[in-house]
């Protein structure tokens, strides 16, 4: 009997090591986990994959400015305008937009210089990768063959992440953008940001403040401080250029000319706004032929005296 007993349970061991049976708990688990950590590395590692990095990136630069506070749709008049949009790489190159306001809603369509990007998604291009493909935005050929893209735009003057899919290198290149309120018209715009001379409870009087000017080739500036006179709560500004050779100032619809005969170019204009970029054009006669330039002209409040 002892010796059937023995020779029973040697069987019933073998039979259960043959199955499985007596297999430890904690090693099933350990070994399932490996697995799935496997499958996860392999994912994430296919991700990666799809994102471009290093000599695949051209370099990028800084779009969202020191002045720049985001302005909501609700602060902006409902229409159709042309506006610039800053890209943080050139090779993402719009060369131009066309900003639809209706409805407490912006969207914008976004005409590219080339035929490089199958698709946008408006976030990271790790997001892009983890998207269903159908949150992708895929371009659209207009009338002339370009190829464009519409997008929301949930404020301007606001770093926006914007992810291209390339066509070539099958990779999702990371950019930023920024759609710029001040290449909007003055009365497009209910920015609570800029404030005016009756904003600040400017008495009449006459005053300096610091002034910069942006824009066209970067070579051109203005005098600062300059001289600025309030009556009635509205200010202008005697702005005196770096240069003789603008012929008249544009601000909104208006055309100012040169105050002066003599010396750098002098006009009186009037400030719309401080504490923001506010656009103008000047026409320069300094090319073969005369030519417009978009400027902008940032009045700091905080330097009036």
């Amino acid at each position: 009997m002892k010796k059937w007993n023995v020779g029973l349970a040697a069987g019933v061991v073998l039979a259960c090591l043959l199955a499985g049976c007596g297999k430890n708990d904690t090693t099933q688990e350990t070994t399932a986990a490996a697995t799935t950590e496997t499958v996860t590395t392999e994912q994430v590692a296919t991700a990666d994959a799809q994102i471009a990095t290093g000599s695949d990136l051209a370099s990028a630069s800084d779009v969202v400015e020191d002045w720049m506070v985001p302005i909501p749709a609700e602060n902006v008049a409902d229409g159709e305008y042309d506006i610039e949009v800053d890209s943080s790489s050139s090779m993402f190159n719009i060369t131009a937009c066309k900003l639809t306001v209706a409805d407490g809603k912006m969207t914008a369509v976004m005409t590219m210089g080339g035929k490089g990007y199958r698709y946008l998604y408006m976030g990271t291009s790790k997001e892009a990768v983890a998207a269903d493909e159908s949150e992708y935005i895929p371009y659209v050929e207009d009338t002339d063959g370009a190829h464009t893209f519409t997008v929301p735009v949930d404020a301007l003057d606001e770093g926006v992440a914007c992810a291209a899919f390339s066509n070539k290198k099958e990779k999702w290149y990371e950019r930023t953008l920024v759609f710029r309120s001040d290449s909007l018209p003055a009365d497009a715009i209910d920015n609570p940001s800029i404030k005016t001379a009756e904003d600040l409870g400017i008495a009449d009087g006459e005053y300096t403040v610091e002034v910069t000017l942006s824009g066209g080739s970067g070579r051109a500036t203005v005098e600062s401080p300059t001289k600025i006179k309030v009556e009635n709560g509205i200010a202008t500004a005697t702005i005196i250029m770096s240069s003789s050779n603008y012929d008249y100032v544009i601000v909104g619809e208006e055309k100012y000319l040169p105050v002066n005969t003599e010396g750098n170019s002098t006009f009186e204009i009037p400030v719309t706004g401080f504490d923001y970029n506010m656009p103008i054009s000047a026409d320069t006669t300094a090319m073969s032929t005369p030519h417009e330039i978009d400027y902008t002209l940032y009045f700091d409040s905080k330097t009036i005296k």
